[in-house]
């Protein structure tokens, strides 16, 4: 099916505007947030729209039960890019996008093996951000410092680098299964070269705290694919983007305020035990 350039332009411009919208959170606010919002379905749900919208609604429900189990490979890439980036500047990024690739790569050709349904892609996922929040609870919190902000530059080559993913995403979807499609789709569209700009601009150690926060922030993705997955061959794309958005919003605010309260709770306790 050749593809509309209205639909082209569409794609590109919604890409571009969630890479820059996220990267002036991470340095007008923090990393750790930044992290968080990475988990938040921009990517994702670019992808799966652009895919029902190219191809089917019922190809990309397909997609989408895949993507829930897609998300431990995004986490396997988070953690081979924080083993292999320990130098700051160009030298580091190279060897985190290949440590990071080479991991995504080897899980990705695993879980395409699994004929997953809804619940066994995201019992394996649940397992996954499980497993990494331990292994990274000794990772440092860094913030981004002021070294100046991003530039215009780093913006537009960030901006650049999720919209060709997100093109290259949807286009081998159409000469690809579903099962390719849906992990595919789980890729870390805004993240991966959020990562890159960052540790150019700002070295290693706030990117380690990015990525640390990233599986929490994986839940909000969790629903949102499980959402699609159920609305968009009844509902439509439009309708069930909708859900699947209000849904994960939802939930994102809950595990938030559950953070809050929590570190409130901590911070409660370590005075009292200072006063004693």
């Amino acid at each position: 099916m050749e593809v509309p350039l209205s639909w082209q332009l569409a794609k590109l411009l919604v890409s571009i505007g969630v890479v820059l919208g996220l990267s002036v959170i991470a340095e007008r606010v923090s990393t750790r947030v930044a992290g968080l919002l990475a988990g938040y379905p921009l990517g994702t749900a670019i992808a799966l729209f652009f895919i029902g919208l190219e191809i089917s609604p019922a190809f990309a429900t397909q997609s989408a039960v895949h993507t829930l189990a897609g998300f431990t490979a995004t986490l396997a890439l988070g953690g081979g890019y924080l083993l292999c980036a320990r130098r700051d500047g160009l030298p580091g990024v190279l060897a985190g996008t290949a440590g990071g690739f080479a991991a995504w790569l080897a899980v990705s050709l695993l879980l395409t093996q699994v004929e997953f349904t809804r619940l066994t892609g995201t019992l394996t996922t649940l397992v996954a951000i499980i497993v990494f929040i331990r292994l990274y609870r000794r990772v440092p919190e860094t913030a981004t410092g002021a070294r100046g902000g991003f530039s215009w530059g780093a913006l537009g080559l960030r901006a650049a680098l999720a919209a060709g993913i997100i093109f290259l995403i949807t286009g081998l979807a159409h000469v690809m299964p579903a099962a390719w499609a849906g992990v595919m789709a789980a890729f870390p569209v805004t993240m991966y070269p959020f990562l890159v700009i960052l540790h150019l601009t700002h070295g290693a150690a706030p990117v380690a705290t990015v990525i640390k926060h990233y599986p929490a922030g994986l839940g909000a993705l969790l629903w949102y694919a499980l959402c699609v997955s159920l609305t968009y061959d009844s509902l439509g794309l439009v309708l069930g983007t909708l859900i699947g958005f209000a849904v994960a919003t939802a939930w994102l605010l809950a595990w938030t305020r559950l953070l809050a309260w929590r570190a409130a709770r901590l911070a409660a306790r370590a005075r009292r035990g200072y006063r004693q």
